[in-house]
């Protein structure tokens, strides 16, 4: 059973906000997440981090900016999720304001693995529109291929590689790396996402090109800014900020001040029917309002439309749907991303099932799952290992054979807080040497690449280094909520401040816990449970979706406020998270 708990609220924190005029609730609710003082509320981008911290940015902006005056071509490597596509729309469109020749290639999940292989240098070097490029650019990939870049140089190619993934023990000999978690960075968040990457370097490059232009009056950019024509230094790269919302979202990294400033802007633009055609495309294929666009409809809605494409075929498709700025080529594009997306939650309906269905038989008592059927789709496992993961609060990895090779399994791992699971499968790679052949990510979701034969041995090895690694307390399922409301005060007022407000992974979407009276109960679509709940004198209305199992008619349950237009009358219903006896 999930117990119900309450986050502490730091009183001078909360006193400060409340004082600075913010609503007790919002103060509450906001104190209760790490802001202490009514400073830290300022949206302006004037309060982002300084690029001149990160490490190699200075170097990859001054490279680039002879490479545009040199007129040589560039390539950006793209990965093929929801990061990966929107870093790789942020650049191209970026750098073409910049006045680059540049153009993009994505690598295949299925044919060529993840990041800059051998084979993917390959296909640079043959690209249809480039040619041979002079220069690749990694987006949201790049720190790990060591022998990717070696592979690019050897072809004559520059490589200026721009990630935020944590490194191995070797960095790629490239002519630049700007990585916030690489070794010697001094960036004061290492948050980043992989498009946050990469918009910064765009701002340090346009800076390079500022400053060289006011050291040459007479240069090309003077004589641009005589003829009328924009200099390049001055192109509006916040114009692509609902990009860097999107990905940064999506990418579930945490959204630390930093990440919150860029999110919040980019989620201005979206508002204000500022974004670029694929946002505004998706969005309405989505059935979403553009003008009360939240960061839960980036995460929920757009990110799995984009990522489908990868999981299922072609990146390519995302990629170009956020490129267009043909309004029709936009709407095409979006419908078959949500087309596949469908297609997507029926695989990942199937895989889920019988994930489900093989719990019963693994060991009781294990501190990790890995689930695995010959069946799976490669593309679909990570959603499989956030589903087991979900239901039985362990660190999960999900495998399905490699379509490239049947002698390899891939898959994808989801942990829980306090589990950091790219150092846990360091500890395996060095545990069981030769077991995986390739891995990397973050703290709460990382991939890897290993041989069919040894799904027992990583099993044993998985469950291992979690008892070595991880504090037992993690493993308790705990539900970290902002305590009650008044009886009254839900309401769409409420519900407004909080949907102004920027929510996401590390700064959680508030959630409430408080003793209602269940007045009637049904079960509706055969799956969830639709409730009539009374509150003190307030009735209301709520669902908890994915629960047949009927509530206590005295009950203490954790909800979030969702927006209900039905029929063109909003109102609030609540989201029921979790059921536990009143006290």
């Amino acid at each position: 059973m999930t117990a119900i708990e309450v986050r502490p609220v730091p009183q001078p924190a909360y006193a400060s906000l409340v004082g600075a005029g913010l609503s007790p609730v919002l103060a509450r609710l906001l104190a209760a997440r790490g802001v202490a003082a009514p400073a830290e509320l300022s949206e302006g981008l004037e309060g982002l981090l300084p690029p001149d911290t990160m490490k190699g940015l200075a170097e990859a902006a001054a490279l680039l900016a002879d490479a545009i005056a040199a007129g040589e071509s560039l390539c950006v490597i793209a990965d093929y999720d929801c990061d990966g596509a929107t870093a790789c729309a942020v650049a191209v469109r970026g750098l073409r304001m910049l006045g680059a020749r540049v153009d993009y290639l994505v690598p295949n999940r299925f044919e060529h693995g993840y990041g800059l292989g051998e084979a993917v240098v390959e296909l640079a070097a043959a690209h249809p529109r480039l040619g041979k490029p002079d220069w690749l650019i990694t987006v949201d990939s790049g720190i790990a291929s060591v022998d990717g870049v070696r592979a690019a140089r050897a072809r004559g190619m520059r490589v200026i590689v721009t990630d935020h993934h944590l490194p191995g023990p070797e960095l790629p000999e490239a002519d630049a790396i700007v990585d916030p978690n690489q070794p010697g960075c001094g960036f004061g968040s290492r948050n980043l996402a992989g498009v946050g990457v990469m918009f910064y370097l765009l701002i340090a490059l346009r800076a390079e090109l500022r400053r060289r232009a006011a050291a040459q009056p007479a240069g090309p950019a003077a004589a641009a800014g005589a003829s009328g024509r924009a200099s390049p230094a001055d192109a509006p790269l916040q114009n692509l900020l609902d990009l860097v919302a999107l990905g940064t979202v999506a990418d579930l990294v945490r959204l630390d001040r930093n990440n919150r400033l860029l999110v919040a802007a980019g989620m201005r633009r979206i508002r204000a029917g500022r974004a670029c055609a694929g946002i505004r495309a998706l969005l309405r294929v989505a059935g979403r309002d553009a003008r009360r666009a939240v960061s839960a409809d980036l995460g929920f809605a757009l990110g799995p439309r984009i990522n489908a494409a990868g999981r299922l075929a072609d990146a390519t498709l995302g990629i170009e749907c956020l490129l267009t700025d043909d309004e029709a080529r936009a709407d095409e594009l979006a419908s078959e991303l949500d087309a596949m997306n469908r297609e997507r939650r029926k695989i990942e309906a199937t895989m889920r099932d019988e994930a489900m269905a093989d719990l019963d038989s693994l060991a009781e008592g294990g501190l990790g799952v890995v689930v695995f059927r010959e069946g799976w789709h490669e593309g679909v496992v990570g959603l499989v290992a956030s589903r087991v993961k979900e239901r039985l609060h362990r660190p999960a990895i999900a495998l399905a054979p490699s379509s490239a090779d049947p002698a390899v399994l891939r898959g994808s791992g989801r942990s829980i807080p306090g589990v950091h699971l790219r150092d846990v499968l360091d500890l395996v790679d060095k545990r069981e040497p030769g077991l995986l052949l390739r891995f990397g990510g973050h703290a709460m979701a990382a991939g890897l690449s290993m041989r069919a034969d040894g799904v027992a041995r990583l099993a044993a090895a998985f469950d291992e280094a979690l008892a070595e690694l991880a504090d037992p307390a993690c493993f308790a399922r705990v539900l970290a909520t902002d305590g009650g409301l008044e009886p009254g005060r839900i309401g769409l007022d409420l519900l407004e401040e909080i949907e102004a407000q920027v929510w996401g992974q590390g700064f959680p979407e508030p959630l409430f816990s408080d003793r209602f009276v269940v007045e009637r109960q049904t079960i509706v679509g055969e799956r969830h449970l639709k409730l009539a709940l009374r509150h003190g004198a307030q009735r209301l209305d709520a669902i908890a979706f994915g629960r047949t199992e009927p509530v206590p008619s005295d009950a203490l349950l954790a909800y979030r406020l969702l927006r209900d237009d039905w029929q063109g009358r909003a109102r609030v219903q609540l989201v029921i998270e979790a059921v536990a006896p009143a006290l």
